[in-house]
């Protein structure tokens, strides 16, 4: 039998002839640079408010109660979210997704310009955001998809990554320039970008309107939940990614690390808080430019064992350098298993479950960030900011050792074709 041949992926040149995809990708591009300075702002104002009546511990807490906030809702509204991005146009789902998120950071511009600002109203609009979000994911990740043809999507997902990441750089250093200027200035250029993203979903010609399949609503959530259990590659894929960033998601405490524990204030936090976009940057132009081809799996894990090397690193760094290579290496390493998930996640999942398969993909995303951070918090409340870290980077080691016994189809995954 003839050994077959893997067929050539499209240049990325390809993907700048897709009108909508293009509009696509600047809407996630914009969208997330907001999301970026908002989530400086709303982390450095609940610290810097925290720190008037409590200690570094229980302000730190209080900064990871933002995260938990933000991901209730998500947990909540993952079933519905995912069956509404199965049923309903889902450039409609993420146009009234943007204009949630513009309502909240426009309550929180207004609130910090008249001084009114206070911990439990920060708390309730993270709960706002989070609402939004939950439709907000299975409907960009089912959209994606319909903007470009089969033989571009791995290209497509790591440019969607890149996206993500480029905005994740320039959004926390804008956000820490901001934040020393202003808060009300960041939460007013985060009014602004929102709006650009939703313009460009806006002008997206392609209809979003998937194919639906036959069934209640009830029926159709249970489907996409069988379907990920039954596919173990896909529910591999996704706990891993559950457990390791949630265990090690040290990003939750760097206001703690700026301001008490390397005493380089607000900008310095923003250099902070872009370092893991930068490593995930350069991972994911080397991705755009030469995706990865064979032992999938493999590349996995081997990027989240780096990225709890890494936050150990990042935990027990005194030094401003040293801690900015750590953070860069946990963002590359970070990148390189969301890239190998996101396309075995993909290609294996048909059109018309993709929404609902994204939804659960994103509560789990969902609480290893948001829940991360709560986290993170707890614990730094017992051990300490530097002991969280370093528990959280021994944590991700131990699951990324777990995980590669439990799911050997995931280990032994190849093409990403």
């Amino acid at each position: 039998m003839a050994e077959t041949v893997p067929l050539p992926i499209p240049s990325a040149r390809a993907l700048l002839n897709e009108r909508d995809y293009v509009l696509f990708w600047i809407s996630r591009w914009t969208g997330g640079f907001a999301a970026q300075i908002q989530s400086v702002a709303m982390g450095w104002q609940m610290y810097a408010i925290a720190r008037h009546t409590h200690s570094v511990k229980e302000s730190a807490f209080l900064v990871g109660m933002i995260g938990l906030a933000a991901f209730v809702p998500v947990f909540l509204l993952t079933l519905p979210a995912g069956e509404t991005a199965d049923r309903h146009d889902r450039k409609k789902v993420l146009l009234a997704c943007w204009a949630g998120e513009i309502a909240t950071v426009a309550i929180l511009a207004f609130t910090t310009w008249r001084g009114i600002v206070t911990v439990p109203m920060l708390l309730g609009i993270s709960f706002l955001f989070g609402a939004a979000r939950a439709y907000f994911s299975p409907a960009s990740t089912a959209l994606g998809p319909m903007l470009v043809p089969r033989a571009l999507l791995p290209r497509s997902i790591a440019w969607n990554s890149l996206a993500w990441q480029t905005a994740s750089i320039i959004g926390p250093a804008a956000g820490g320039v901001l934040v020393a200027i202003s808060v009300t200035d960041a939460y007013v250029t985060t009014f602004g970008l929102y709006l650009v993203a939703a313009l460009a979903v806006l002008l997206i010609r392609r209809s979003g309107q998937p194919v639906v399949n036959p069934g209640s609503r009830w029926a159709l959530m249970k489907e996409g939940l069988r379907y990920v259990w039954n596919q173990k590659i896909v529910f591999g894929a996704i706990s891993l990614d559950l457990f390791a960033v949630l265990l090690g998601g040290a990003t939750a405490l760097l206001p703690v690390f700026a301001r008490d524990i390397l005493h380089i204030g607000a900008q310095g936090f923003g250099i902070l808080r872009s370092s893991p976009a930068v490593g995930a940057t350069i991972v994911a132009l080397m991705l755009a430019a030469n995706p990865i081809r064979s032992r999938a799996g493999l590349f996995m894990f081997g990027g989240v064992a780096v990225f709890g090397a890494a936050t150990c690193v990042f935990a027990l760094s005194r030094n401003l350098a040293l801690s900015v290579i750590a953070l860069a290496v946990l963002g590359g390493a970070d990148m390189l298993s969301v890239y190998v998930r996101q396309t075995l996640v993909q290609l294996v999942t048909p059109d018309a479950m993709r929404g609902r398969v994204a939804a659960v993909s994103s509560v789990f995303i969902g609480a290893s960030n948001e829940l991360g951070e709560f986290e993170s918090g707890v614990v730094a409340r017992f051990l300490g900011p530097i002991g969280a870290a370093l528990f959280g980077g021994i944590g991700a080691l131990i699951v990324t050792g777990a995980w590669a016994g439990l799911f050997p189809a995931l280990r032994k995954a190849d093409r990403l074709e």
